[in-house]
């Protein structure tokens, strides 16, 4: 298995898995002409296409794609309106794709339907989780967003985190900004800084080391409850979900 990153649009990024006879997979192909030259550059091929939510960003290129390779297999988690969806995965079912078995994961909380696919040590997780952050939670799903972050932080240490977005740097801006006496983040930061000024992506991330350095995974810290203002024992952990993603949409 290979594994290589598109950038498109603003901040996203499309994950492509290729194996040795140059077939690929395409993960939430949101735009189209980036997607089709890297394709040509690659020589490679695509056979399917993993959707982890319905946002345009996620999903902007798939009509086009489907023109230009009209035998492609969807894999998305429920109906979608604008295109034929072949296989509606659901929490724990599985999926082979050439000779790659993923493991669906329902991960809702930035959208009702949003799924990750694990292929270990793989996780293709959309925009539920993000290094050193999470995503915006969509009104009411608060709950739901709180025990996606939980299904990922019990999967295996070693497990690789490839997210969507390029927020690594700001996260960890903010990161900081709350554990003040962390030198992991720090140096992570210096590292991601350097990666990013190379013009290279920072991604993927490791489980083991977003347990260390991401807020929302450590919501039950004392720098975080004091962060939040949040400083009851007993205050529940949702709550400082709710007040630290608000914070960090409020964070420049």
């Amino acid at each position: 298995m290979r594994i290589e990153y598109i950038p498109i649009l603003k901040d996203n990024y499309v994950w492509i898995i290729i194996n040795d006879d140059n077939l690929c997979i395409i993960i939430d192909p949101g735009d189209y002409d980036s997607i089709i030259n890297s394709i040509k550059k690659l020589n490679i091929y695509p056979v399917a296409i993993l959707i982890t939510h319905y946002h345009q960003d996620h999903i902007g290129g798939v009509k086009k794609l489907l023109e230009i390779y009209p035998n492609l297999f969807i894999y998305g988690p429920k109906k979608n309106k604008n295109f034929k969806i072949n296989k509606i995965c659901t929490n724990n079912d599985y999926i082979n794709i050439l000779n790659y078995k993923f493991k669906i994961l329902s991960t809702p909380g930035h959208t009702s339907e949003h799924i990750s696919y694990y292929t270990k040590p793989h996780l293709f997780c959309g925009d539920v989780l993000f290094s050193s952050g999470c995503g915006k939670i969509e009104q009411g799903l608060a709950l739901k967003m709180y025990r996606s972050l939980n299904t990922i932080m019990n999967l295996p240490e070693d497990t690789l985190i490839y997210c969507a977005h390029e927020y690594t740097l700001n996260n960890l801006k903010f990161s900081l900004s709350i554990f003040l006496k962390n030198k992991e983040i720090f140096r992570i930061y210096e590292k991601v800084k350097k990666k990013l000024s190379e013009n290279k992506c920072s991604l993927p991330s490791i489980l083991k080391i977003e347990k260390k350095i991401n807020p929302f995974l450590n919501l039950g810290k004392s720098e975080v409850k004091i962060f939040t203002k949040i400083h009851k024992d007993l205050a529940f952990k949702l709550n400082i979900l709710l007040k630290l993603r608000e914070m960090k949409e409020k964070y420049k």
